[in-house]
């Protein structure tokens, strides 16, 4: 069973409180904990948004949404009405003048409280809110800020943000989130890697023939096509989760799990990616938008259906990368990631080289190589393919199999969602899964040297159809280098 250690007493104020992230992520996270026992009774949820909304009204709201995305199976009796007293909510205008009179008046009600400032609205509101948490004396030791992404959509406006709250807040004090680095796999690789001598000491050149990490999801657009057009594959996924996988699997054993040593490690992976230019980019990068076509056998339309007008957005990315350091020497990363794709998933495919000689005869395998699959989503889990004798007598024939762990159904028990680890790491104000601002600044650093490129030698996104696995020449990208992407993902 897994230990559920407490957090300090807290009151955490949401802004964008009817949102819905807030309503598909952050109420149900905070929902788990509290029944998990993590959350003290003396701990509030504080809504704050414009719209004007009594406690109760808020409340109901909270009901509809946990009754929608927690599976009654999922919940014990009573404890949905328990949960629902600790919510409250104050009608704000985070980047005027109103209501935040009221807002002090409830905060000061208990000065002493761990204080969580979840801003859950768009990046131009952060600098704002921040100001005006300051000016109103709402700002403490035991407050946080966090962060959601996208910081910024270039180099210039992350720097924007973070000067905004970066005036207001304490570097130790703001924390932006990427909730894939709440999720149990991503923080396996660490154990995975740190605490077993058998794959550190296979973590080089000398053994792995490449990486891929790919990024998948079968939705569209939908709601989201207003910001998505504006954003793009490549700022909505790959220059965050993404590169932040990268590092991860790239990184150098840092000196301990504080903060800032995990956090230094993963920034010289980001200054050691090698900058795409307009010579390479046609090489090694392709950028696709999605058309009509069929996702789980539903007919779906394109982009630029979703869209309504002419776009050259792209919807999805495929890229390599090279890691310019001794350890990734001579060994490319392949990142992919897209909308409208056959599958949910998330992977990270460790290839390994294959061997120099076999023993066997020609008709006994195809000489596979090993690889380490690492999933984060749909089913979070570590597979290690490797080869092994066909049972029976039929002679020596050799084929893949799979040593595979999933945490469910290995550890019996339900994982919890990366939100409800971040938000219980900012109560206690371990930021070693967030994203500190030098991090956020050299990503952006060189997908602003990527975005140049396209710039440089434009060309449109390459139409694919939904439900495939993007343009051919995303598959031309990789095979060409004599490699192919994992097979279980075609």
């Amino acid at each position: 069973m897994a230990t559920i250690i407490p957090v300090a007493s807290f009151d955490c104020v949401v802004f964008g409180a009817t949102g819905d992230l807030t309503t598909r992520k952050l109420l149900p996270a905070l929902f788990y904990r509290f029944q998990d026992g993590q959350i003290p009774g003396t701990s509030r949820i504080i809504g704050a948004s414009r719209s004007e909304l009594t406690v109760e009204a808020f409340r109901e709201r909270a009901r509809d949404a946990l009754k929608r995305f927690v599976p009654a199976q999922d919940m014990k009796p009573g404890v949905l009405d328990a949960f629902l007293e600790h919510l409250d909510y104050v009608a704000v205008d985070g980047s005027g003048e109103e209501g935040w009179t009221d807002l002090v008046a409830k905060l000061a009600e208990r000065p002493d409280q761990v204080r969580p400032f979840y801003l859950a609205t768009s990046p131009d509101l952060y600098g704002a809110i921040c100001r005006n948490l300051a000016a109103h004396g709402l700002i403490g030791e035991r407050s946080r800020v966090v962060l959601e992404k996208p910081i910024g959509k270039d180099l210039k406006s992350a720097r924007a943000i973070n000067d905004a709250v970066g005036e207001v807040f304490p570097e130790e004090q703001i924390f932006r989130i990427d909730h894939y680095l709440g999720k149990e796999t991503v923080q396996n690789l660490l154990a995975l890697r740190f605490a077993n001598t058998i794959f550190d000491r296979l973590w080089t050149a000398d053994v792995i023939d490449h990486v891929q990490i790919t990024v998948a999801e079968t939705v569209g657009v939908e709601a989201r096509a207003g910001y998505y057009d504006t954003s793009g594959a490549l700022r909505d996924m790959l220059q965050n989760h993404i590169l932040q996988l990268l590092c991860l699997t790239a990184m150098e054993s840092p000196l301990n799990l504080d903060a800032n040593s995990v956090r230094d490690e993963k920034l010289k992976v980001l200054r050691a990616l090698k900058p795409i230019t307009a010579q390479d980019v046609q090489q090694v990068t392709v950028r696709g938008q999605y058309a009509a076509g069929a996702v789980d056998g539903q007919p779906v339309g394109g982009y630029l259906a979703e869209l309504g007008h002419e776009s050259r957005t792209e919807t999805f990315v495929a890229c390599k990368v090279e890691v310019q350091s001794w350890r990734w020497a001579g060994v490319p990363f392949y990142l992919r990631t897209g909308k409208r794709m056959p599958n949910k998933l998330s992977e990270i495919v460790v290839q390994f080289r294959a061997a120099p000689f076999s023993i066997f005869p020609s008709d006994a395998f195809g000489r596979e190589p090993n690889r380490l699959v690492i999933r984060l989503q749909p089913q979070e889990g570590m597979k290690l393919e490797v080869m092994t004798k066909d049972p029976g007598p039929g002679g020596m024939r050799l084929r893949p199999t799979n040593l595979d762990i999933s945490f469910e159904e290995t550890f019996k028990q339900r994982y919890p969602d990366a939100y409800e680890r971040l938000l219980m790491d900012v109560v206690r104000g371990n930021a070693t899964l967030f994203m500190r601002r030098d991090e956020v600044e050299v990503a952006w650093a060189w997908a602003d040297s990527l975005l140049k490129a396209w710039g440089d030698r434009p060309e449109a996104p390459r139409p694919y159809p939904s439900g495939s696995w993007g343009p051919t020449s995303a598959i031309a990208l990789i095979e060409r280098d004599g490699r192919t992407w994992h097979e279980e993902i075609r």
